[in-house]
C-alpha cells in the first residue's frame, strides 16, 4: 500500500500522455488508434490468422504436415503459452477460451468446470454474423480479476476503418467486435474465396479439437477420456495440416501469416502444453520494414517478445499485439502482450528446430511431473536432517565432522536446482531420480569448493563460499536472460505464464540469502568493508531493474535485510525508526524503478511500468488485495509451511541453546565469525519481510532457510570442533538478545 501512494503522488506531479488524457476524457480505456486509411498502403500490412487448437510441435512431421513443416523452415517459430483462465478445478486451455482471450488480449475464459462448446455464429443477409451467447461471455470475463474486454481485438480493427473477416466459428470469437459481431463470416474457405479485400482474416483448422470433442462424444457417459493419442491423434493432425495448406493456398502476397496453437486439444485434455506458433512473411506489401511498426521480416529463425524475453518462446496474449502491429495499429491498453519479433538464428535444418521445440515443452511437462514429488522429498529429508543433527549436536561430538559436510551440501541444493539446467535431465528414463542426482552432482561440487582451500578451517568459509556461488550465479543469470530458471524445478514454468524472466520468488531468496550471508563471511577479511556494501547495492538494484530482476516486491524486502545487515555489521543499534526509514527507503527505490519503467514506450515496460499504469487506472488496490490474498494462500501449502516452522526451530531451539558440550552452538560461531550475527538477522529480516509483500508467501521463508540454516548449522559445527570440551553451563539468555561484536 506504501508503494501505492508513492506511485500515485509521483504520478500525480508528471506530465500525462496526451493520448491518455483523450482516453479518461471520452471515457475510454484504450489508446488512440490510427486510421488505417490516413496510413500509407506500404506502411498498412495484411494479416492472416491460422488458428489450431491442440497443435504441438511434436505433431510436426516432414510427411505427415508438410505445409505446416515448410512453413516452420520459412518463417519464424517459438513455443506458445497459451495459458487463459481455465475451468473450474482444471488446468487447461480451452478452445474458446483461448479465441476469447485473443480477442481480448488479456487471459479469458468461460463458466464452468469444462470446455464450453464453440457457439455457431447467426450468419446474416449481409455476410457479417454475430455469436449467441457473447453478452454472457462478456459479463463472466468482468467477474474474473484480469477484467479482459472481449472484442477490443475487432473492435480496433473496425474503429480504424478496416476489414475483418472470420472463416469457421472459433475465428469468429477472435473476430468479433465488443458487441460480439463479424463484419464477414464463412463457414467454411470456399465460402470465402478472396481474402484480398481484408485487413485482417481469422480461419482455424479445428480438426483436433474437433476429434477430441468426438472421442468424448464416443464414450461413456460422466467420464473425462484421456487425450487424444495414437493413430486418432495422427489422422487430426494429418486433417488440419491439409486445412492449413487450403489456407496458405489463398493467402494474398504481402501477407504476415502467424499460426497458433491457441488451446490444448479440448475436453480430453488433462494437462496443459506449450504449443506451436509460426510466423511467415514481412509485416509489409512489400515484404520490407514496416514504417509503422519499425519490425523486421519474419525470416528463418526463432521468435520472442519482450513479454518474454526468451527466444523461442511467446504467449497467446502477444498474439493480439503482433496482429495489431502487423496491420499498422497502436496496441491499445489493456492488451497486456508484446508483438512477436524475430529473434535468434534458427538451426538450418527444420527437422532441429522441431525437436528443439518440442524438446522444451517435454521439459515442461517432466517437471509437472516431478514437482511436487521433489519438494515433498526435499522437506522430508531436511526434516530428518535437523533431528539427526540436533541430536548429534546433543550427544554425538564425533559424528561433527560428517555433519558439517552434509550441512554444507544442503545448503548448496537450492542453488543446484538451477545449475541442474545445465543438463538434460529430463530426457532420462527416469527423471526424478535423474533430477536428484543432477542436483546432489552440482551440490557436491559446490561443497568441494567450499572445502578446497583455506577458509575450509574457518568457521565461516564454507559457508561463505556455497553463499557467494548462489549468489552470483543467479546475478549472472539475470543479467544474461534468466534461462536456468525456465523450467528449473525452483523457478518458473512458462506453460502456466506466471513469469518468463527476471527474478522469481524462490530465486530471490535464495539470490537475498546467498548475497547477505556472502557479505557477512567477506567481512572477516575483506578491507575496506564498503566494498561489501557497494555489491550489497549492486545485487539490489540488479534485483529490481526491469532489464535484469524486474522483482517489484523483493527490492524493498532486500533494502530492509540489507540495511539490517549494515547496521548491525557496524555496530549500530536497530531502531524502530531506523526500521520505519529503511522500509520506506524500499518503498521509494521500488517506486522509482517502476515509475522510470513506465515512462519508457508500452511495448518495452515490464510488469513494474505495468503496475504503475493501473495505479494510475485506479486498479492499484485492487491489485494489491489479489496479491495479499494469493499470499496467504500460500499457507495452505503443507510442505513449504512445515519446512519453515522446522527450520526456525532448529536455529532458535538448537543452536541457539546450550549443548552438552558448553556454550550455545551459535554463540561459539558467533565468537568466532562476528559479523555472521548480522548476516543471519539481516538473511532472516529479507526473508520475512519479502514472505509479508509477495504473492508467493511461505515460498520465500522456505527457500531462504533452506539455504540459511543448514550453512549456520556448518558454521556452528566448526565452533563446537574448535572449542574446547566443557561441561553444560547454565542456560544463557537469548542469542539474539547479546551485544554485537565490534567489526
Amino acid at each position: 500500500m506504501v508503494v501505492t501512494l508513492l506511485l500515485g503522488l509521483l504520478l500525480l506531479a508528471l506530465p500525462t500522455p496526451a493520448h491518455a488524457d483523450e482516453a479518461r476524457a471520452s471515457g475510454e480505456t484504450h489508446t488512440r488508434t490510427v486510421p488505417l486509411h490516413a496510413a500509407t498502403a506500404e506502411a498498412s500490412g495484411r494479416v492472416v490468422v491460422i488458428g489450431v487448437p491442440g497443435l504441438l510441435w511434436s505433431d510436426l512431421d516432414r510427411r505427415r504436415t508438410p505445409n505446416l513443416w515448410r512453413l516452420t523452415g520459412e518463417g519464424s517459430s517459438a513455443s506458445l503459452s497459451s495459458r487463459v483462465i481455465p475451468p473450474s478445478g482444471r488446468n487447461v486451455t480451452c478452445p474458446v477460451s483461448g479465441w476469447l482471450t485473443v480477442s481480448a488480449g488479456q487471459r479469458a475464459g468461460t463458466a464452468g468446470s469444462d470446455c464450453a462448446a464453440t457457439p455457431v455464429p447467426q450468419a446474416a443477409p449481409d455476410g457479417s454474423a454475430t455469436i449467441p451467447g457473447w453478452d454472457a461471455f462478456a459479463a463472466y470475463q468482468r467477474t474474473q480479476s484480469y477484467g479482459g474486454r472481449i472484442g477490443l481485438l475487432g473492435q480496433t480493427i473496425v474503429d480504424a476503418g478496416g476489414k475483418v473477416a472470420a472463416i469457421g466459428p472459433g475465428a469468429a470469437l477472435g473476430a468479433a467486435d465488443a458487441s460480439g459481431k463479424v463484419q464477414k463470416y464463412a463457414a467454411t474457405l470456399n465460402e470465402l474465396p478472396d481474402l484480398t479485400p481484408y485487413t485482417a482474416v481469422f480461419t482455424e483448422a479445428g480438426e483436433i479439437a474437433e476429434a477430441a470433442a468426438a472421442r468424448r462424444a464416443a464414450g461413456p457417459p460422466g467420464t473425462t477420456p484421456s487425450d487424444l493419442t495414437g493413430t486418432a491423434r495422427d489422422a487430426a493432425v494429418l486433417a488440419a495440416d491439409q486445412t492449413v495448406g487450403d489456407i496458405l493456398g489463398r493467402v494474398p502476397s504481402g501477407s504476415v501469416v502467424l499460426v497458433a496453437g491457441l488451446a490444448d486439444s479440448g475436453v480430453g485434455s488433462l494437462d496443459p502444453h506449450l504449443h506451436v506458433a509460426i510466423a511467415s512473411g514481412a509485416p509489409n506489401a512489400t515484404g520490407g520494414t514496416s514504417a509503422t511498426t519499425g519490425a523486421s521480416p519474419y525470416g528463418r529463425g526463432y521468435l520472442t517478445a519482450t513479454s518474454t524475453r526468451q527466444d523461442a518462446l511467446v504467449t497467446i496474449t502477444d498474439l493480439t499485439a503482433t496482429i495489431l502491429t502487423t496491420v499498422g495499429l497502436d496496441v491499445p491498453q489493456g492488451v497486456v502482450g508484446r508483438a512477436w519479433q524475430r529473434g535468434g538464428d534458427a538451426p538450418d535444418d527444420t527437422a532441429e528446430i522441431v525437436a528443439e521445440l518440442a524438446d522444451a515443452d517435454l521439459a515442461s511437462q517432466v517437471l509437472r511431473d516431478v514437482r511436487q514429488p521433489f519438494f515433498i522429498a526435499l522437506v522430508a529429508i531436511q526434516v530428518l536432517f535437523y533431528g539427526l543433527a540436533a541430536f548429534v549436536i546433543r550427544r554425538r561430538r564425533r559424528m561433527l565432522t560428517t555433519t558439517r559436510v552434509v550441512a554444507v551440501i544442503s545448503g548448496a541444493i537450492p542453488i543446484s536446482t538451477f545449475l541442474a539446467q545445465l543438463v538434460p535431465w529430463w530426457h532420462m528414463a527416469y527423471p526424478m531420480p535423474a533430477l536428484i542426482v543432477t542436483i546432489l552432482g552440482f551440490a557436491g561440487a559446490i561443497a568441494a569448493l567450499a572445502f578446497a582451500g583455506p577458509w575450509r578451517g574457518h568457521v565461516a568459509g564454507p559457508l561463505t563460499v556455497v553463499a557467494a556461488v548462489s549468489s552470483l550465479a543467479l546475478l549472472l543469470d539475470v543479467m544474461t536472460g534468466s534461462t536456468l530458471q525456465v523450467n528449473a524445478v525452483t523457478g518458473y514454468e512458462p506453460v502456466t505464464g506466471g513469469r518468463f524472466y527476471g527474478f522469481g520468488n524462490m530465486p530471490f531468496a535464495i539470490f537475498a540469502t546467498g548475497t547477505i550471508l556472502a557479505l557477512a563471511g567477506l567481512a572477516h577479511v575483506v578491507r575496506p568493508r564498503f566494498l561489501l556494501l557497494a555489491y550489497g547495492v549492486l545485487a539490489i538494484v540488479a534485483d529490481g531493474w526491469p532489464g535484469w530482476g524486474a522483482d517489484f516486491g523483493g527490492v524493498p524486502a532486500f533494502v530492509v535485510g540489507f540495511a539490517i545487515f549494515a547496521l548491525m555489521l557496524y555496530g549500530l543499534r536497530v531502531s524502530f525508526v531506523r526500521l520505519v526509514a529503511i522500509g520506506a527507503a524500499g518503498a521509494v527505490l521500488i517506486a522509482a524503478i517502476a515509475l522510470f519503467d513506465w515512462l519508457r514506450p508500452a511495448d518495452r515496460r515490464t510488469h513494474l511500468g505495468a503496475f504503475v499504469q493501473q495505479v494510475a487506472d485506479g486498479e492499484g488496490p485492487e491489485v494489491l488485495g489479489r496479491k495479499l490474498g494469493a499470499m496467504l494462500n500460500t499457507l495452505g501449502n503443507a510442505e513449504l509451511t512445515l519446512l519453515s516452522v522446522v527450520a526456525i526451530a532448529f536455529l532458535f531451539l538448537v543452536l541457539a541453546r546450550p549443548s552438552r558440550w558448553g556454550a550455545p552452538a551459535l554463540t561459539l560461531a558467533y565468537g568466532r565469525a562476528p559479523a555472521l550475527r548480522a548476516g543471519l538477522f539481516g538473511a532472516l529480516a529479507a526473508t520475512m519481510t519479502g514472505f509479508l509483500i509477495n504473492d508467493s508467501g511461505i515460498a520465500i521463508p522456505a527457500m531462504a532457510l533452506t539455504v540459511a540454516v543448514p550453512l549456520t548449522l556448518a558454521a556452528s559445527v566448526r565452533a563446537l570442533q574448535l572449542a574446547p570440551p566443557t561441561t553444560p553451563g547454565r542456560p544463557s539468555a537469548p542469542t539474539a538478545a547479546t551485544a554485537p561484536p565490534a567489526p
